[in-house]
């Protein structure tokens, strides 16, 4: 009986230097070219959004109406008296008052009603509810030049005209059929057994929306409420035609004031542009944090 010996033949690598070893990219970690690029171009994308309201800003610095027409004049004779100007001698704050009356009500009228739609038409199968969402879609197609006649017959009958209740009914008839169909959307994506265990606990259907889906819905309620809060801010149509008095403008009829058939003093338009920025600036930072997650998540379903 013989036996064999195997030898264990030497590394082939032996007497040479040992290499280092390479560092491996995890995945999904991108390479220093591809993060460089897309941080110059997050740099780019910042400075072309952030460029108009410097530009507005560094307009309304100058003293004289034309100066916009020669804006390299600016620089040497900055001031902020169109700012002192526009608190001091115009009906700002005025303005100020009616916008935030305007806005908040037109915000929380729109809001629980578009959600109270968008959840019974996400949970509840009544007689008619495909038509009714249908039927809410179909009031956006018709533009405002056509709406305003009869709404402005239908407030003069009930007496509404120049009032804040009146304004803040019609703003809402244009926010009111988008937000519900944003909230339905978003609804769907909150399991239906919560419902059923708000039930199985004694909960009404009004208290289980209210105690344990609304609590839920937090970012789809920003989204809405951001979007009620803007549409009512900027509305120039409704609240021009409707807002008599000068001392019930809003901030977007308002501006107007500083504009004329023959005259138009673009220096204090753009130092109350820049005023009017500050409490859209603070109501979005309020809502920022829910922005993302309620506009990504109502689009997963439904």
């Amino acid at each position: 009986m013989s036996t064999t010996t195997v030898e264990n033949s030497a590394p082939a690598t032996e007497g040479r230097p040992a290499s280092a070893p390479g560092r491996t990219r995890r995945r999904g970690e991108q390479s220093r070219a591809a993060s460089l690029a897309s941080h110059a171009v997050l740099i780019v994308a910042s400075l072309t959004a952030l460029f108009p309201v410097a530009w507005l800003f560094f307009l309304s610095l100058g003293p004289d109406k034309d100066d916009y027409l020669h804006p390299g004049r600016i620089w040497g004779k900055m001031t902020f008296d169109n700012y002192a100007f526009v608190l001091q001698d115009t009906g700002f704050f005025d303005w100020l008052k009616s916008t935030l009356v305007v806005v908040l009500g037109t915000t929380l009228i729109g809001v629980v009603v578009a959600a109270s739609t968008g959840y019974a038409v996400s949970r509840m199968r009544f007689p008619g509810y495909r038509k009714l969402m249908w039927v809410l879609l179909v009031t956006q197609m018709f533009p405002i030049a056509v709406l305003i006649v009869p709404m402005y017959q239908i407030l003069s009958d009930l007496q509404l005209i120049d009032s804040y209740l009146g304004l803040i009914l019609v703003n809402c008839t244009t926010i009111v059929p988008y937000c519900a169909w944003l909230m339905k959307g978003y609804f769907d994506t909150i399991p239906f057994e919560i419902d059923e265990a708000g039930r199985v606990d004694g909960l009404t259907p009004f208290g289980t929306f209210a105690r344990l889906i609304l609590p839920l819905a937090k970012p789809g309620l920003a989204v809405a409420a951001f979007y009620s809060f803007l549409t009512a801010f900027g509305e120039v149509a409704f609240a021009s035609t409707f807002m008599l008095s000068d001392d019930k403008y809003t901030f977007a009829v308002g501006l107007q004031t500083f504009v004329s058939e023959h005259d138009a003093q673009r220096n204090l338009m753009a130092a109350t542009a820049v005023l009017i920025a500050i409490p859209a600036a603070a109501f979005f930072y309020l809502v920022q944090k829910n922005l993302v997650t309620g506009l990504t998540a109502g689009g997963t379903k439904g």
